[in-house]
């Protein structure tokens, strides 16, 4: 893999047992984002940090963000560049627009930016994930023009869902890095 990857944990941080940590274990050429506050979470400061870490960035670097982080990442790309980020894996987004299926404690996310994201990108969506109706993340994944890739029953895409290295994540992943033309 010539490319690096920015692990952006949602809402809580990834515990763990978490697919996240495990990949960060696993991938030398990982960095992992740390926020100050999981728990309830600020927009402008998780976007702050976001930019900080990747204006240190010197590689192509992909995003791999996870529920609230997918949020993240469409803000970020609202005011920001960095021609080092060359695409995303978008993991499970949590609707921040729907009080149904999100805690009020990130409704300061909200509204979820319907933008084309500046490069490629896929959504990975389970079926069952209490967080966003399957229909809602497959509106997001046509208007950010990401690919959309359907896991079938596999709940939140966390820990719960007790995925240890998520080889079928690390497949999609490969497909994207394939995309952009990084193998």
């Amino acid at each position: 893999m010539k490319v690096n990857l920015l692990i952006l944990p949602g809402l809580g941080n990834s515990g763990d047992k978490h697919w996240q940590t495990y990949w960060h274990e696993k991938f030398k050429n990982s960095i992992r984002l740390v926020q100050d506050n999981w728990d309830e979470p600020i927009r402008e400061e998780w976007i702050k940090r976001l930019n900080e870490e990747i204006s240190k960035l010197d590689k192509p670097t992909i995003l791999v963000a996870h529920s609230l982080a997918v949020s993240l990442v469409l803000h970020w790309t609202i005011s920001n560049s960095n021609k080092n980020i060359i695409g995303a894996l978008l993991v499970a987004p949590a609707d921040v627009d729907s009080p149904q299926h999100t805690p009020e404690c990130i409704r300061n996310f909200s509204p979820m930016p319907i933008v084309k994201l500046p490069f490629p990108s896929i959504v990975i969506a389970s079926q069952n994930d209490p967080y966003a109706s399957f229909e809602r993340k497959e509106y997001f994944a046509k208007m950010w023009g990401s690919d959309f890739v359907n896991v079938g029953q596999k709940g939140h895409i966390n820990s719960d869902s007790d995925l240890k290295y998520w080889e079928e994540g690390q497949l999609i992943l490969k497909q994207l890095i394939m995309k952009i033309g990084m193998i």
